[in-house]
């Protein structure tokens, strides 16, 4: 009786902090980005603006180079969250992983990857990329497949690793290297994310010739998504991340590029002022950023047409199965 007299006492003491203990651990979430980039200022804005607090969230940043890696902290539950493209979540599908990643806010509708050439143009075409290596990135990455898609619209014939095709684009280097890769003297164009582009002009190792995203047209490019598991057990979490975002996309439109450029500054310490508002109005005037949270059937479908003209897909993902569009409705209702 008397060690239970002195139990109860302990627990009541105690069960303020553990119940508080446990409303922190719910609301910290880490979210995978597959690189760090400019490209995804609203989801910066979200955590500078403190909209994600609003939502009484904590929310950290791990970069995971490529949507493969990106995937696999998802897998490996290094993050709860993960910002990547959709067909990494094809992929896993497809693969028979019943513990799959659910698509449920799109953050960009372009691909945000510029096209940088080793010698200035003073009139760039895309036929001057015939008998040229460009270094694409990974194989079955959407920078690599965008890149095929772009040319093969325009009717050139591609090859992957294969410098006899009229165009040569290298697979062989990973995503985060790509820019050392190109500056060291590798191949003649490359694709960029910003700020890696724009900083290439500035040191005059390369010059940018062109917007793939502004080329491809819109689609569901890069998406926030978690795994089935998570979606059934974090609902009020997922809503809350989602309302934060959705916030930070209408005040990305809402201000002009140095605002943003400003608000983003502290994410991007190797950028001054001056780049960051560059890149900012060079994403503003693609309009890489939507207007909706809301991944559609028809972009998604695209997307898999495009990895199905890269040889990467054999069977399509059904939707209804990968995409979540409630959380996006509910956000721009509140």
């Amino acid at each position: 009786m008397k060690s239970k007299k002195l139990i109860y006492p302990l627990v009541c003491l105690f069960a303020p902090f553990i119940l508080s203990s446990c409303s922190q651990s719910e609301n910290k979430i880490t979210v995978a980005e597959v690189t760090h980039s400019i490209f995804y200022a609203p989801m910066y804005v979200a955590q500078s603006k403190g909209f994600f607090k609003e939502e009484g969230l904590t929310v950290n940043f791990i970069t995971t180079p490529g949507a493969d890696k990106t995937m696999a902290a998802l897998l490996s539950k290094e993050a709860q969250i993960g910002l990547m493209g959709p067909e990494a979540s094809v992929y896993v599908y497809n693969n028979g992983q019943k513990n799959y990643a659910i698509n449920f806010a799109q953050l960009t509708q372009k691909d945000g990857s510029f096209l940088v050439s080793r010698d200035a143009y003073e009139h760039f075409g895309y036929e001057d990329l015939k008998g040229h290596t460009i270094i694409g990135g990974r194989k079955g990455g959407m920078p690599e497949m965008i890149l095929e898609y772009v040319l093969k619209q325009k009717g050139f014939e591609v090859g992957r690793d294969d410098p006899t095709k009229e165009i040569h684009i290298r697979t062989d280097i990973a995503f985060d290297v790509m820019g050392g890769a190109f500056s060291s003297g590798e191949g003649d164009f490359v694709t960029l994310f910003e700020p890696a582009a724009t900083q290439m002009e500035k040191l005059k190792l390369g010059y940018i010739v062109s917007s793939l995203g502004e080329e491809s047209g819109n689609i569901p490019y890069t998406c926030f998504s978690a795994l089935k598991k998570y979606h059934s057990t974090n609902e009020k979490q997922i809503q809350k991340f989602t309302n934060a975002i959705y916030k930070a996309l209408v005040w990305v439109h809402e201000n002009d590029a140095q605002t943003v450029a400003k608000a983003i500054q502290k994410s991007f310490t190797s950028s001054d002022l001056e780049e960051l508002t560059t890149v900012v109005e060079r994403y503003k005037s693609i309009q890489a950023w939507p207007t909706t949270l809301q991944l559609t059937e028809e972009s998604f479908n695209k997307l898999q047409e495009i990895v199905e003209l890269a040889g990467e897909l054999t069977k399509r993902a059904p939707y209804e199965k990968l995409v979540t569009t409630k959380y996006a409705i509910n956000a721009m209702k509140s």
